[in-house]
């Protein structure tokens, strides 16, 4: 329960007390700032209170967001201010200041002025008060009858219901979502929002879903094919939905961002598996393709997360390739153009569902692997080209990300101790992950040239994140990483040319993809993966020569089976670590965070 506190006279025939309570707030009046003060001492210390003017005229939605947003831990709109548990040492200070305003008497302090006096002492003291953009919706303190009766007015003219399905929506989507889903998902969303479901609940309906569709492609009968395609999109549909729950009723939680960017994943990774297994019952073995597929949209999406952290604080962050690039983006017709030529999730969803349904697996795949590979070279050139024509310096806490996205372990952390070659980061890491991947491929199964690359990459690696990642295109470290680990899993199965080698390597660059997104989303919202984390598991540089040293001793079966127990080792490490984590940070109260989805 949280506690509105109202100050002022009160105002005959006023819904606000009604508003507040159906907000979730006890309301409780004051008749003085010092009344103010006394009240606020009283709430216990672990809930949200709010200050409100009793003279407030608006819409119910403008106090849902100024008043219960959890991502903020202190927030005003016009005439009401509030804050969460850690920030009610400042709000008492600032009732203080608010009552001294008044000299000796706290009487002489005008009430009414209190809420908005709050904020603006908050944002002196550096509070960050975070006040929402209203657009249409109304929040005033009218200061006469007359002002209040054009209050109200602009109240009635302004359908609040329908301000919030809209803004329930993402503000920037891909072309499918925007015309095909979110026009009836909102109102899905509404519905489960009246009912008192949860964005987590509709998220893990999602993942059911997406894992039934998957079970229905593995049939490998046209049949089941279609309904895959169908359950897909409705997974989909509902991947949407809880995010637009989540906007609509300020249902946020780092928890629920964790686990909406986690399923998304794998749901389209579970369905790449299913498709795969319902092509072996026909006949056709397409696991390479599947895994292929996997490894090329993670690495797309380490090349998304990588530049994004790279850049989130740069300063003179200037490019005349991200001027061009906005206004591209500002106007018609080439803004849903650039968007749809990304492939992001709702297109790439969406030719998956329909080529499942007319088409075999083997088609999927490839077209999503030519789909892909595009979308992977138009933004990675872009970014590139940004990154060449950017002045910008880099922070401190860009290089830690980049440096934990790099998911060092312990063979190339003692070589990253040695003094490292300034602006060649990217080239060593593409060198050596070129030359592993390169070696593995052009020589047969069991040559011991590929544990001499692996040593190589080693080297190259420790070499390349020895100097803090700051340079233009030091974001290309990562991704290069990426693709290195996963090509010579892929490569190195595929050569063992045995049944179970590809479903195994697939288990494997599954387990470890998830370790690496868990590090993105951990960066994002609380911090980093502990370090003997990625010990235990080995680094990307690690497993990699794991890899390379058992394709070279063991026989391709004995292989196999290597590849299936490091892949179920280093899936429960990572996955007992990362759920104890998540749900102690969400039972510590961690700060809420929502994630607007990868363009990706």
């Amino acid at each position: 329960m949280s506690t509105a506190i109202l100050t002022g006279q009160p105002v005959p025939g006023s819904p606000l007390e009604g508003d507040l309570r159906s907000l979730g707030f006890d309301v409780r009046t004051a008749r003085d700032a010092a009344d103010a003060e006394t009240l606020v001492g009283a709430v216990p210390a672990d809930q949200r209170v709010a200050v409100v003017d009793t003279r407030f005229v608006g819409h119910v939605h403008a106090l849902r967001l100024g008043l219960t947003d959890p991502r903020f831990a202190a927030a005003a709109v016009p005439g009401a201010v509030t804050v969460k548990p850690e920030a009610r040492g400042a709000l008492t200070r600032a009732l203080r200041t608010a009552v001294g305003a008044g000299g000796a008497g706290a009487v002489t302090v005008a009430a009414d002025t209190v809420p908005d006096r709050l904020a603006e002492t908050l944002e002196a003291a550096d509070v960050d008060v975070y006040r929402p953009e209203l657009g249409t919706l109304v929040a005033a303190v009218p200061a006469d009858p007359e002002a209040r009766n054009t209050a109200r007015q602009a109240v009635a003219a302004v359908d609040d219901e329908a301000v919030r399905l809209r803004s329930a929506v993402k503000a920037r989507d891909g072309f499918f979502t925007t015309y095909c889903i979110s026009p009836y998902s909102r109102y899905l969303a509404r519905w489960c929002a009246r009912r008192g479901l949860t964005p987590n609940q509709v998220t893990t309906a999602s993942l059911l879903v997406a894992l039934i569709a998957a079970g229905c492609a593995a049939t490998g009968t046209r049949g089941g094919f279609v309904a895959a395609g169908l359950l897909l999109l409705f997974s989909f549909v509902l991947d949407c939905t809880d995010g637009q729950l989540a906007r609509y009723s300020l249902q946020y939680s780092t928890l629920g961002a964790w686990l909406d960017a986690t399923f998304d994943r794998a749901k389209e990774y579970a369905y790449y598996a299913g498709l795969a297994l319902g092509a072996a019952r026909g006949g056709d073995d397409v696991w390479a393709l599947a895994l292929g597929a996997m490894v090329l949209q993670t690495c797309r999406h380490v090349v998304d997360f990588s530049f994004n952290e790279a850049n989130h604080d740069a300063t003179a962050n200037t490019s005349p390739t991200a001027a061009l690039s906005d206004k591209l983006d500002s106007r018609g017709w080439t803004v849903w153009a650039r968007r749809m030529i990304v492939l992001p999730i709702g297109e790439r969803w969406a030719l998956i569902a329909v080529l499942t349904a007319l088409t075999t697996p083997r088609v999927t795949f490839v077209v999503l692997l030519i789909g892909c590979g595009l979308a992977a070279c138009y933004t990675t050139a872009g970014r590139v080209l940004r990154s060449l024509t950017r002045k910008a310096e880099r922070t401190d806490r860009a290089a830690t990300a980049l440096a934990d996205l790099a998911d060092t372990g312990p063979f190339a952390g003692a070589l990253a101790t040695l003094r490292g070659l300034p602006g060649l980061a990217p080239a060593l890491a593409l060198a050596g992950g070129a030359a592993v991947v390169a070696t593995s491929a052009l020589t047969s199964f069991g040559s011991p040239w590929p544990v001499i690359a692996a040593a190589g990459y080693v080297i190259t690696s420790g070499l390349a994140v020895a100097r803090p990642l700051k340079g233009a295109l030091d974001w290309l470290v990562p991704p290069f990483l990426r693709a290195a680990e996963y090509g010579t899993v892929l490569v190195l199965a595929a050569k063992a040319d045995v049944n179970g080698a590809l479903p195994a390597a697939f288990g494997l660059v599954a387990a470890v993809a998830y370790h690496h997104y868990d590090t993105v989303y951990r960066i994002r919202g609380v911090v980093a993966p502990p370090r003997w984390l990625v010990r235990v598991i080995g680094g990307h540089e690690g497993r990699t020569f794991a890899v390379t040293v058992a394709a070279a001793l063991l026989t391709n079966t004995d292989f196999t089976v290597a590849l299936t127990a490091l892949a179920v080792a280093v899936a429960l490490v990572v996955l007992v670590e990362s759920i104890h984590f998540w749900v102690t940070a969400h039972n510590r109260g961690a700060p809420a965070v929502h994630d607007e989805g990868e363009p990706a």
